[in-house]
């Protein structure tokens, strides 16, 4: 047999199982929309596109489910909503050793995306068909309520449909364990067998008989947060009350505004400051738009988002602007300086934050706080110094919140630098609310957090951070990449943008780090995960390298949830200008060297650079 008849036989056999799975999709789905959708590219024969909705099926990634709608075993949609339901149903009640779920509840939430309510309501009738309890809040909530309901309802598990800060045709799933916490390996595997097991919907809509097993408690589960709130903002150990700097808030199209308009309330109680007026907002950007129209991006971090929020505070001679994503799980904030607006980092943010609760709370050798694997190592840095302990996670709050959860009270703080900061005193989840409300305490106190970030600076050390993206074409494009990486040294390369190679961690399949006796990393591994650490020391045949007293770390890893391919890159230096050119030449040189490839495509801030 030829080649081109064995390729030719392989693709027809292709096309007839994509048939195959066109049918058995129109067998499944009773949405008329997107039934049209699979239907018309059937008849079409439209083989590439069928391959891209049916030939993979969504999987768990970052603690849930995350996609674009469209009809297709690969994207969110009513179907795949009901599915996914219906194995973490039967899992649910499988791993509590229940015959039935009468004893069990759920909690389910939305945000104000296109289908949010509509997948939720199909989420909590699938529930209801089981027997559970469920808890469907009557209005979109923002994220960190459904951990909060979750842990004050005592319920098995919880529910958030929300693709946060995701272009506007996305939408995701994310789910919560009976701890309170974003689901973690093993459950995620043991959920997404389930789901396999429990392919035939059986049920699509409420019926009377169902509803008699939901219940809205939106009011009492709101009440008891800004309770938990107000107890936080109370809890300091200064004597006088902080002024409240004035401030613009955008809640970028989303949910945050009756949350953050709450939060201030009890801020204002607890400063004393009646009379106080100077919360202001971005009249455009109030309220709930699912297409996020004034924005590229419904995301704090991406250039130009707080373009409006800018112009507002201009107006109004303000100097600081707060900002939530649109499910208001994570939080940005800008402060002008010398008539320029200062964007803080996450990292920058982060270390505010946690520098204000030690200045707060009272700390000792046992307080712990948390970052992740790809955050700044300034913390740690202040830690050494100060007496208390910082400790790495992986990526992600489902890492952060589990282990804040085992470490207990003496856990204060955790942060990411994607903008992500828990107070795990209320929930075990990243929330911009209650990091807005620590954050407008701080400026409170300091006056200017962009001053206060100098001094520490100036005390710690200049930490510079820049983190960017490329966007990869697929996953194999990717794999390559990584490949081509490793194969630049053995074990690894010695010498990156002439700078010595102090450490290498890599936590692809079963992991490499230099820095350990058996070369075993400390952090979990993973097949499907591609991650790679790297630590640069002084390079002493580099006059200018070794008077900087520089050192670099970088990771490289694949996003989770996108077609990225993320770069985080810290240079830590005696003064602002060598961290900076640190930072620079490093991502000059993987921009010239390791991400060379011409169908990547870098963040649009840096395709000049």
């Amino acid at each position: 047999m030829s080649v081109a008849s064995s390729t030719g036989g392989r693709l027809e056999g292709r096309k007839m199982e994509l048939e195959r799975l066109a049918q058995e999709w129109l067998s499944l789905d009773r949405n008329e929309p997107t039934r049209k959708e699979i239907q018309d590219l059937l008849d079409s024969q439209d083989f590439t596109e069928l391959e891209k909705r049916l030939g993979t099926r969504i999987s768990f990634g970052t603690a849930g489910l995350r996609a674009r709608m469209e009809a297709g075993f690969s994207r969110m949609n009513c179907l795949t909503v009901i599915q996914t339901s219906q194995g973490l149903a039967r899992h649910l009640v499988e791993t509590a050793d229940l015959t039935n779920a009468q004893e069990m509840s759920i909690i389910i939430g939305y945000d104000i995306r296109h289908n949010s309510l509509t997948f939720a309501r199909l989420a909590a009738a699938a529930f209801a068909k089981v027997g559970f309890n469920v808890v469907l809040f009557d209005d979109p909530v923002h994220t960190p309520l459904v951990p909060f309901a979750v842990k004050l309802l005592g319920a098995a598990a919880g529910i958030m449909v929300t693709a946060s800060h995701n272009p506007a045709m996305d939408n995701g799933y994310k789910v919560y364990g009976s701890n309170s916490c974003q689901i973690n390996s093993p459950a995620d595997k043991q959920i997404a067998a389930s789901i396999l097991k429990n392919l035939e919907p059986q049920q699509w809509e409420l019926t009377d008989s169902l509803n008699a097993k939901i219940s809205a408690k939106d009011e009492a589960v709101k009440s008891a947060y800004n309770q938990e709130v107000r107890r936080m903002l109370e809890g300091s150990i200064s004597k006088e009350p902080s002024p409240i700097p004035r401030f613009v808030y955008t809640a970028m199209h989303g949910v945050g505004f009756p949350f953050m308009k709450e939060a201030v309330a009890q801020l204002i109680t607890v400063a004393n400051q009646p009379s106080f007026d100077g919360f202001f907002w971005v009249q455009e950007q109030v309220d709930p738009d699912p297409d996020f129209s004034t924005v590229r991006f419904p995301n704090p971090e991406e250039h130009g988002a707080l373009d409006l929020a800018m112009a507002t505070a201009d107006k109004n001679n303000v100097f600081l602007i707060l900002a939530t994503d649109p499910d208001a799980d994570r939080f940005a904030a800008a402060e002008k300086v010398d008539g320029k607006w200062h964007q803080f980092t996450g990292d920058q943010m982060g270390v505010l934050l946690a520098y204000h609760i030690l200045e707060e709370v009272k700390f000792s050798s046992d307080t712990v706080m948390l970052t992740s694997a790809v955050s700044s190592q300034m913390l740690s840095t202040i830690a050494a110094k100060e007496g208390f302990q910082v400790e790495e996670c992986m990526t992600g709050f489902k890492w952060l919140g589990n282990r804040a959860r085992t470490i207990g009270k003496k856990c204060v703080f955790a942060y990411e630098e994607a903008l992500g900061y828990m107070l795990p005193n209320i929930v075990f989840d990243k929330d911009g609310i209650t990091a807005a409300m620590t954050f407008l305490r701080a400026a409170g106190r300091w006056g200017s957090p962009y001053r206060k970030l100098q001094d520490l600076y100036e005390k710690y050390g200049y930490f510079r951070t820049m983190n960017t993206y490329w966007k990869s074409a697929d996953a194999s494009m990717t794999t390559k990449l990584f490949e081509k990486i490793r194969e630049r040294g053995n074990p690894y390369p010695t010498i990156i943008n002439g700078m010595k190679v102090s450490r290498w961690r890599d936590l692809t399949g079963d992991g490499y780090d230099s820095a350990t006796d058996n070369h075993v990393p400390g952090l979990p591994t993973s097949k499907s995960t591609q991650m790679i650490t790297c630590w640069l020391g002084n390079d002493d045949d580099d006059d200018d390298v070794a008077a900087s007293g520089q050192q670099v770390r970088f990771t490289v890893r694949a996003s989770g949830t996108e077609p990225k391919i993320k770069v985080y890159i810290e240079s830590r230096g005696e003064t602002a200008e060598a961290a900076e050119r640190g930072a620079l030449g490093l991502l000059r040189y993987l921009k010239e060297t390791w991400f060379d490839e011409p169908s990547l495509k870098v963040e649009e801030k840096y395709s000049s650079f």
